[in-house]
């Protein structure tokens, strides 16, 4: 499947657990408590970041100050985009960690609901609270980490005229929504075992899949209000997207042990050879 399709397919995926609107009204309204709540305070602070983007700009580039003032400005501007692009890079995955820590108990209803009518529901697996919330709250902080070092990555690409303005956006977008795949599958592959290593494994064999779910789910946030209605369908959506990457990856697994078993492992039919041609050719290999 081309990479296009794989991309429109994990959009796709979102639009499933959007359907949840009209199957589970109540339990949706629920989920979107948490996410109108941190979300207000979220916005509140990228504001104020954004409202200071120009300034930083012009301290990030005294180098600039004796340039032509087309440079100067198509590099300001760029910087002042790049300032703006990571506070909102880091802003949007820490609102989704903190708003399922916040509201864990709605989005692990909505999992649960959508593992139920799925099928093959992972057993219960009961960890403890504290324990829990610690991992969480560590697989988080790795996942912040990470996204911070990608976003300073992008911050320095601002500086280059065009680019800074035109491909880092766009990297900027499918970066912050791999990241927030990798958020949102927490409770359905957590459930399954994964480790974060392994839920970024799981989610990277469908690569364009995850990014069409993540970067549509990212884009949503933009939307006013969107957050609020988009965040527990993202949960929902994400349970999909883990049920089948968590899938294929045991089916991959069972493949790879299955040609290490030594008896069922059978060599490709190429380096199959009959007794006497192999002796024909060791005869051959001694002949002048």
């Amino acid at each position: 499947m081309s990479a296009l399709r794989e991309f429109g397919s994990g959009v796709a995926v979102l639009g499933r657990g959007l359907r949840l609107w009209g199957t589970s009204p109540r339990l949706m309204l629920l989920g979107a408590v948490p996410a109108l709540i941190v979300g207000a305070v979220f916005v509140t602070l990228l504001v104020v970041v954004n409202g200071q983007a120009d300034d930083l700009a012009v301290l990030a580039t005294p180098f600039a100050d004796g340039w032509p003032e087309w440079g100067r400005v198509l590099v300001r501007v760029g910087v002042g985009a790049a300032v703006a692009l990571l506070a909102v890079l880091l802003a949007v995955v820490t609102f989704t960690a903190v708003t399922l820590l916040v509201g864990d108990p709605f989005y692990e209803r909505i999992w649960r609901q959508v593992e139920q009518r799925e099928g093959d529901a992972p057993a219960d697996v009961d960890e403890g609270f504290w324990r829990g919330v610690l991992r969480s709250v560590g697989d988080s902080v790795r996942l912040l980490l990470a996204t911070a070092a990608v976003g300073v990555c992008l911050f320095v690409g601002g500086f280059v005229p065009v680019v800074g303005q035109t491909l880092v956006p766009v990297l900027g977008a499918l970066t912050g929504g791999w990241f927030l795949a990798v958020e949102l599958t927490g409770f359905a592959l957590d459930a399954r075992g994964r480790s974060l290593r392994q839920r970024r494994a799981a989610l990277a064999a469908n690569r364009w899949r995850t990014l069409g779910f993540g970067t549509a789910t990212w884009l949503s946030f933009f939307v006013p209000l969107g957050a609020v209605v988009v965040m527990p369908a993202a949960v929902a959506g994400a349970t999909l997207l883990a049920r089948d990457a968590a899938r294929e990856q045991d089916a991959l697994a069972c493949g790879v042990q299955v040609r290490q078993g030594g008896e069922e492992a059978s060599p490709p039919p190429s380096s199959r050879r009959r007794p006497n041609e192999d002796r024909q050719g060791r005869g051959d290999r001694h002949q002048p």
